[in-house]
């Protein structure tokens, strides 16, 4: 497949029938296949970094000084909207209030990369996107 893939490079007007193993392969087969390996790749692609993101904000907030649950479920309900936080401070009879403000960003930072993706935070830092 890969060899039919470089012909048609070479030769863009030419038909290559696409085989595996002397056998010919459906355009229906191939699509369905490259269609799953997208899918599956930008699944994972997201799933990496959401984890890495959970992971640095948590981090941070364990750095300024929150133990280990609070600071990794802070993050986690910051960047996932998971529900009620767990933890000593910010409990389900607790809230935010109490934190440092530096936690406060942390948070809020892990709000808006959770919630808008990280592409559309990229969007809105460009230049090009205030011109108009």
């Amino acid at each position: 497949m890969l060899l039919s893939g470089l012909k048609q490079l070479i030769h863009p007007r030419a038909v290559i029938q696409k085989k595996y193993n002397g056998h010919p392969i459906d355009e229906e087969v191939l699509r369905s296949l490259l269609t799953f390996s997208f899918f599956f790749t930008i699944t994972i692609t997201i799933t990496i970094t959401i984890t890495i993101t959970i992971a640095v904000i948590a981090l941070g907030l364990a750095l300024i000084g929150l133990d280990w649950t609070t600071a990794l479920s802070g993050a986690a309900t910051a960047v996932c909207n998971v529900g009620p936080e767990l933890g000593t401070i910010i409990g389900p009879a607790g809230n935010s209030a109490s934190l440092p403000d530096t936690a406060k960003w942390l948070q809020t930072v892990g709000m808006l990369l959770g919630r808008l993706e990280i592409l559309t935070v990229l969007v809105i830092l460009t230049p090009v996107f205030w011109r108009y």
